[in-house]
């Protein structure tokens, strides 16, 4: 199993699991959109007994605008 460790953007900070190693691409759910990642650099941990093989995935775009207030406009709006 290898993780990638997404770094910028909305998901910033998060490890998920890879179903295929060789993605250099991500395309992510987030709330109502998806947003990209490509992978950067080397992997890391590719020994054995090293843990799982990681590798860094940097924030690329959103397919929409990202408002993370848009909850809290829509409450005060009531």
């Amino acid at each position: 199993m290898a993780l990638a460790r997404l770094q910028g953007g909305p998901l910033d900070g998060q490890v998920i699991p890879l179903d295929d190693e060789s993605q250099d691409t991500l395309i992510l759910p987030y709330s109502e959109t998806q947003v990209v990642y490509e992978r950067a650099g080397a992997d890391e941990n590719t020994g054995e007994g090293d843990g799982p093989t990681q590798a860094e995935f940097h924030f690329v775009e959103a397919q929409d605008d990202i408002d993370p207030d848009a909850d809290d406009d829509d409450r005060r709006n009531e």
